[in-house]
């Protein structure tokens, strides 16, 4: 398995706006070749750090995901977003291999 987590940092007064983005998502990820699940989290002593959590069965599943043109269609709005404290965010992205459970 392959696990992808991109945190962001907003100003606690946004992180509703943004989880009720996600709330809305399109989902088409969920329709990718080994794709397992989507949880969006929030930092329970830090509201305004969010965590997107994937898995993935392979980390190719998770490339070709990132290399189609959902994705890229779907990043290219985030840039469009009308709250620009939104639209500026850049996440950290973590990608780890499940070696063990």
């Amino acid at each position: 398995m392959y696990i992808v987590d991109s945190t962001v940092t907003v100003p606690d007064h946004k992180a509703e706006e943004l989880i009720e983005i996600y709330n809305k998502r399109s989902r088409s990820v969920d329709q990718s070749e080994g794709f397992r699940s989507f949880q969006l989290l929030q930092n329970d002593k830090r509201a305004g750090e969010l965590t997107v959590h994937m898995e993935w069965e392979t980390k190719e599943d998770y490339l070709k995901w990132v290399r189609s043109e959902d994705f890229k269609r779907i990043h290219e709005l985030e840039k469009n977003y009308p709250d620009q404290e939104l639209a500026g965010i850049v996440p950290k992205v973590s990608r780890y291999k499940v070696v063990a459970r």
